[in-house]
């Protein structure tokens, strides 16, 4: 990170404690070393020597992702990036999709076959405003269907996205997606909109909306880290991709 990048991180992060032993390597060269990992695609205990332990930097990247840090991070960064672009803090509208991915042998729970995509592995649920910026991640096994697994993403919206008001989504999700959308709050309404292709084209389509939220995947794919899940847990999958995205909205702050 760039000194300009680190005084917007500095910012989301909770003050230091100021009693016990002083820390031997500072939280700038631990989210260094995090951001290495996960744009190489390196192992952990393959991190260069220029960076703190491996083992160190893994023990924080843990306490961090059972704290909810890495999310907390990435929802106030992701309002700094809007309020740069002139939007409110949060979006009125929202656009949601998956995507399946292959596991590595060292994945041990939330494994499965998506019979429609042929891949054994886990999928990535996504929702992200109208900018792309992560909204919140679910990762789950891709035996999954898409409306279960959408279902668990909405269930991250109750009482938290109070401007809300429409969801954009493709034809994979049914109905029931639908009703749990509209339970969120019964004195608020929000639309469920669905994008579909059009079967009489042939080839690659654009599609309104949706091709938002395909981008956010291509910014996630160019991270090396996401071309394949190499986590053991779903958790710590989920922790990697807004790791993802606080680097990258980190780069934007800075111009």
């Amino acid at each position: 990170m760039t000194d300009a990048e680190y005084q917007f991180l500095k910012k989301c992060l909770p003050k230091q404690r100021n009693f016990g032993r002083p820390p031997r390597h500072t939280r700038r060269e631990i989210f260094n070393a995090v951001f290495y990992l996960v744009r190489t695609g390196c192992a952990w205990r393959y991190l260069p020597k220029e960076y703190p332990p491996w083992k160190t930097v893994y023990h924080y990247f843990r306490v961090w992702r059972t704290e909810g840090l890495f999310k907390r991070i990435n929802k106030r960064l992701r309002r700094l990036v809007r309020k740069r672009a002139g939007r409110e803090a949060q979006s009125s509208a929202a656009i949601l999709d998956s995507q399946s991915v292959k596991t590595a042998d060292t994945a041990r729970g939330a494994v499965g076959f998506d019979s429609g995509k042929r891949i054994k592995g886990r999928k990535r649920h996504i929702l992200v405003d109208t900018l792309g910026l992560l909204i919140t991640v679910v990762v789950h096994a891709a035996d999954v269907s898409e409306t279960t697994g959408g279902e668990l993403v909405i269930r991250e919206l109750v009482r938290k996205w109070w401007r809300l008001r429409l969801i954009w989504l493709d034809g994979g999700y049914f109905k029931r997606l639908f009703a749990a959308v509209e339970s969120l709050d019964r004195w608020r309404k929000i639309r469920v909109e669905q994008v579909l292709r059009n079967e009489s084209r042939k080839g690659f389509q654009v599609l309104p909306k949706r091709w938002i939220v395909e981008r956010t995947f291509g910014w996630l794919m160019k991270n090396r880290r996401m071309s394949k899940d190499y986590e053991t847990l779903p958790e710590t999958s989920e922790a990697m991709v807004y790791a993802a995205m606080i680097r990258l909205m980190l780069a934007r702050l800075r111009v």
